[in-house]
C-alpha cells in the first residue's frame, strides 16, 4: 500500500533532493522546523522504506561505468512479479519494471568491464534467472541530468580493483 507524504515530509524530500549531504539542523532552519522533527521525519520514512539517501555519480562522468537497457520479453507473464523480483536483484542492474509495449520488463544496468560486461549480464545473470524469450540490449551513449546509485555489482567491482595502499 503506498503511503501519502505529507506537506512536511515532501519538504524534507525535496530539500534532500537539492542537498543530500545537508544535515538535520541545516534542513531544519531551511525549513522552518526543528532539527529533532527532521531527525524523527526523516528515520520514519527511512524505516517505511520511502526514503533512501545514497550518493550518486553521474555515469558519464565516470571512466569505467556503461549504463546500459535491457528491455525482456518473458516467456509467460505467469509470476511476473517473482521474476521482477528476481531480475532486481541481479548485481548490476540499478531498477527494474514491469512495462506497457513489446517488453514485458525494461531494466537499467550499470556495467564496469566494458562491453564484455554486458555480454556477462545477458549470457549469465539473465539467462540464470529462467523464462526469458527474448531480450533486446541498448547501449546509453550519452544523457542528461543522469545520476544513480551504483548497484551492488558495480560497488564490488569498484571495491576489488579499486583498493589503494595506505599512503606512507
Amino acid at each position: 500500500m503506498k503511503k501519502t507524504l505529507d506537506v512536511a515530509d515532501r519538504r524534507i524530500v525535496a530539500a534532500l533532493a537539492e542537498d543530500g549531504q545537508a544535515g538535520a539542523g541545516e534542513l531544519a532552519e531551511r525549513l522552518g522546523v526543528t532539527a529533532p522533527t527532521v531527525r524523527t521525519r526523516m528515520k520514519s520514512l527511512i524505516a517505511q522504506g520511502l526514503l533512501r539517501v545514497a550518493g550518486l555519480v553521474d555515469p558519464f562522468q565516470v571512466n569505467g561505468l556503461t549504463v546500459a537497457l535491457v528491455g525482456i520479453k518473458l516467456k509467460s507473464h505467469m509470476q511476473l512479479d517473482k521474476k521482477l523480483s528476481e531480475i532486481a536483484e541481479l548485481p548490476n542492474v540499478n531498477w527494474a519494471a514491469v512495462v506497457t509495449g513489446r517488453y514485458d520488463i525494461l531494466v537499467e544496468i550499470v556495467i564496469t568491464e566494458d562491453i564484455s560486461g554486458l555480454y556477462d549480464f545477458l549470457d549469465r545473470d539473465l539467462s540464470g534467472v529462467g523464462g526469458v524469450a527474448s531480450s533486446e540490449s541498448f547501449v546509453v551513449m550519452k544523457a542528461r541530468r543522469k545520476w544513480i546509485p551504483l548497484p551492488r555489482g558495480a560497488r564490488t567491482w569498484y571495491a576489488e580493483n579499486n583498493s589503494t595502499k595506505s599512503e606512507e
